[in-house]
């Protein structure tokens, strides 16, 4: 996910522990506590991302490919993230330490907040295309949720709307609250966003803030129950977003098999829109092994078509999506042989360290990307010149994540 994203969730995890534990014993306490625990969520929900700063140890794209949500993205890299981040609190902030110091309460209430900040994080970033593999080194795999979109407006306004609706200013609640809107309303006007989603997102920030205003009570004791909700909201959405994942994979499927009977389908990569549980972008990897070759196809599909055609969806994340088919709109398509992406593996090490993040492997002539952010043959910034590396030194180091097209792979090292 975004950092802005991380950002928001972490700042209501924060607030919803401190409102789920007894007060402190005097207001100054109180006051330092929802302090600490507000910065502590906020932190501990980017705290994995500093793995930014090891993507300069690979020149690019690898650095960025396999050491972001690399080892900080792993449940033992973040038993380390909670421990460093708790004692840089605690050297750092007098005031933070002096209650940590006699509160017991107020060190619980930190250790629960810094642990599930950085958890939600990894987690948060297993739900997209993108994957994580947070079982390293136990399991080196990579693990796609495949459910959200990296951006998603739903988590925002689930936490944003309780978070503003805790700001005592009359003014300073207004702007922050006219601010979800105007985003909202923005990407939608700019065609990442259906109006009905727009509608949906809408629909539950008045929800949100009627709950803190009626149900919390107007100065707030303060938000518990409208930051509950939004958390509630937030896994009722990704539990619809599964939902509608399943279908959608069954549509990709049947798709591919319409055209290619001999085909057996690997992988399904799937990317979600914001706030859309109707509209998937989608690639597949194929393979025939009858010819020797495997097969990527792109495209956009609808798993309602009777409510939102394909041709209705929002804008494609990357090509122009065509078609008459009400389901399915193919963006393009690639066909390459086995040998050749085997041969390339074994025989170039800058494009052998590559396959360990590629789960959509497009190979050119010269270079190399990954189908899922952009139509087989295109670039984004997964694209590899693979020519111009092949008698470079190899690269080090590189981590020894599972080659997701393993199946592809006759000797993966």
């Amino acid at each position: 996910m975004d950092n802005i994203t991380h950002s928001v969730v972490g700042l209501g995890i924060g607030a919803l522990v401190d409102r789920s534990v007894a007060p402190e014993t005097s207001p100054d306490d109180q006051r330092a506590r929802m302090r600490l625990l507000l910065v502590l969520g906020c932190l501990a929900s980017n705290f994995p991302d500093l793995d930014l700063v090891l993507t300069h140890l690979l020149a690019p794209p690898l650095g960025y490919l396999l050491h972001h949500r690399g080892h900080t993205h792993t449940l033992l890299g973040a038993c380390g993230e909670i421990a460093v981040l708790l004692a840089l609190v605690w050297l750092l902030w007098p005031a933070a330490r002096r209650l940590l110091r006699t509160s017991g309460r107020a060190r619980g209430a930190a250790v629960v907040t810094a642990a599930a900040g950085t958890v939600l994080h990894i987690s948060m970033d297993g739900l997209n295309v993108y994957g994580v593999h947070p079982f390293w080194p136990i399991d080196p795999s990579w693990y796609y949720g495949d459910l959200v979109f990296i951006v998603e407006p739903v988590f925002w306004i689930a936490f944003g709307v309780p978070l503003a609706a805790l700001v005592r200013g009359h003014v300073a609640r207004g702007l922050l609250l006219a601010l979800l809107a105007a985003v909202s309303v923005g990407t939608t006007a700019a065609g990442f966003l259906q109006w009905g989603s727009l509608a949906g997102l809408l629909a539950l920030g008045l929800l949100l803030a009627w709950t803190a205003r009626r149900v919390d009570g107007p100065r707030g004791e303060r938000g518990r129950a409208a930051l509950g909700a939004g958390l509630a909201a937030s896994l009722a959405f990704v539990g619809m977003q599964a939902a509608a994942l399943h279908e959608a994979r069954a549509v990709a499927a049947a798709a591919v098999a319409h055209l290619d009977p001999h085909e057996r389908v690997l992988d399904t990569a799937l990317s979600a829109y914001p706030a859309n549980p109707l509209c998937w972008s989608f690639v597949t990897v194929a393979v025939d092994t009858a010819h020797g070759d495997y097969h990527l196809r792109r495209g956009q599909l609808s798993v309602a078509p009777a409510i939102t055609p394909v041709a209705h969806c929002p804008a494609p994340i990357a090509g122009q999506a065509v078609g008459t088919d009400v389901r399915v709109a193919w963006q393009g398509d690639e066909r390459d042989a086995l040998a050749r992406l085997r041969g390339l593996q074994a025989t170039n090490c800058h494009f052998n360290a590559w396959m360990r993040f590629a789960r959509a492997p497009s190979i050119g002539a010269t270079t190399a990307t990954d189908a899922r952010w952009s139509p087989p043959g295109g670039r984004n910034f997964s694209t590899i010149d693979h020519a111009a590396l092949a008698a470079a030194p190899c690269p080090r180091p590189v981590p020894g994540w599972r080659y997701p097209r393993a199946d592809l792979l006759t000797q993966p090292r």
